[in-house]
């Protein structure tokens, strides 16, 4: 006799985590996601069904077949996975588990999932994301994208955090790390341009750079002062 494992009738859909580097189509008008691990070729939406990445033409989750979307039933489990060196610049997914799926001990196999909530981890430099700017790769027709402040990292094919769930669409919410220091009340305005200006960071730079000049010639003032003739020798500072 063979053991069937029992069926699972939810009244609403189970929830799930995961993580995945957020994309944006070449032309700038749709917005995605492509998994870190198997299938990570083929973008997906927000709303979508999984395919048999193999090319098998059964429907996923098939139990002979490890295709399918797959989920952590922890978030905290799913964060784990982003202190991985490969994956550090990932976003966590909360989504829907739709349509059939298997269940096991820390997470689900499924056939389609709707993405609801994306937490968008900290910039390069430590502080809240404000957008999401070009991480310079991604898979033909897609540039990923990845978290940054507003001014680590040069705007090429970035967008917003809202611009990004904009055009993702079937009502997503994008938000920055809520455990980020910096997150609350600057979460899309940190360090982002203001009308075509420089952002903070550039004025940080420049600020730095006009005080090692005024350094250098508070130097060469003191060095004149001190020469034999008083500094009236006729040498010229510029």
């Amino acid at each position: 006799m063979r053991l069937r494992l029992p069926r699972e009738r939810p009244d609403r859909p189970p929830t799930g985590y995961k993580i995945a580097y957020p994309v944006v189509s070449r032309d700038g008008t749709r917005a995605g996601f492509t998994g870190v691990s198997l299938g990570g070729g083929a973008p997906y939406g927000v709303l979508d069904d999984a395919r048999c990445v193999y090319g098998r033409r059964h429907r996923a989750p098939a139990r002979r077949c490890d295709c399918g979307f797959h989920c952590l039933h922890s978030a905290a489990e799913a964060l784990d996975l982003v202190c991985t060196g490969e994956h550090r610049r990932a976003v966590l997914l909360e989504v829907a588990v739709l349509g059939a799926y298997i269940r096991y001990e820390r997470g689900m196999r499924y056939a389609r999932q709707r993405v609801r909530r994306v937490r968008v981890g900290p910039c390069a430099c430590g502080r809240a994301a404000a957008r999401l700017a070009d991480a310079e790769w991604g898979l033909p027709g897609w540039r990923v994208v990845t978290a940054d402040c507003g001014g680590c990292v040069p705007l090429r094919g970035g967008v917003t955090l809202a611009e990004f769930a904009r055009r993702a669409g079937a009502g997503v919410t994008v938000v920055p790390d809520p455990e980020v220091e910096g997150t609350e009340g600057t979460a899309g305005t940190a360090g982002v341009r203001d009308g075509g200006g420089a952002s903070v960071h550039e004025l940080i730079a420049e600020a730095a750079l006009l005080q090692a000049r005024l350094d250098w010639l508070q130097g060469e003032v003191r060095r004149e002062s001190t020469r034999p003739d008083g500094g009236t020798g006729g040498g010229r500072l510029f």
